[in-house]
């Protein structure tokens, strides 16, 4: 493979395991079995939503409200998935 298809696949990867981490993140806040008052877990929480805000952000804008539930990761999952093969796809037929 190609080092700048290797180097983009692997980006989209890593985004892939922070979005997962986010809602795993959200998942043990929402049972209280973290507590948000320890500055660990506060930096850790901070920096994923940082980090995946940007793009779940503009999903949820265009998803019907559903009450509690958020189903923009799973969305963001998918597209960054089809974007991964997307790129391996087109990009071996290129290089």
């Amino acid at each position: 493979m190609h080092p700048i298809l290797w180097l983009i696949v692997t980006i989209l990867d890593i985004y892939f395991w922070i979005l997962i981490a986010m809602v795993v993140m959200s998942w043990l806040t929402g049972f209280n079995i973290i507590n948000r008052q320890n500055d660990i877990v506060r930096q850790v929480s901070y920096a994923l939503h940082r980090l995946t805000e940007p793009v779940l952000a503009p999903i949820r804008r265009f998803l019907p409200d559903l009450g509690g539930i958020d189903i923009s990761p799973v969305v963001a999952l998918i597209a960054l998935q089809f974007i991964r093969y997307l790129v391996v796809y087109y990009g071996v037929r290129l290089f």
